[in-house]
């Protein structure tokens, strides 16, 4: 794919951690994006590498409170 936009690699360290998550606790891509009121085609475009989509510190936050974590979860420990 010639535009092929691509996240960088701390957006796809907070990707990676929230779909961890999700699938650890057996949520689904629509689970999430029904408690986040966003469509579940807006979570499948975060978690390709082929849209710019992210998640936005808000839907972190709301995360966050679905998986009882802290937003600082989602976030590498040290500088990557």
């Amino acid at each position: 794919m010639a535009n092929k936009i691509e996240k960088n690699h701390v957006d796809w360290y907070i990707v990676n951690k929230v779909k961890e998550i999700r699938t650890k606790k057996g949520l689904s891509q629509e689970d999430l994006a029904a408690h986040l009121n966003i469509s579940a085609a807006y979570i499948g475009q975060v978690e390709s590498p082929n849209f710019r989509a992210k998640y936005k510190t808000l839907h972190l936050n709301e995360l966050a409170k679905l998986f009882g974590c802290s937003p600082r979860d989602f976030w590498p420990e040290k500088p990557i």
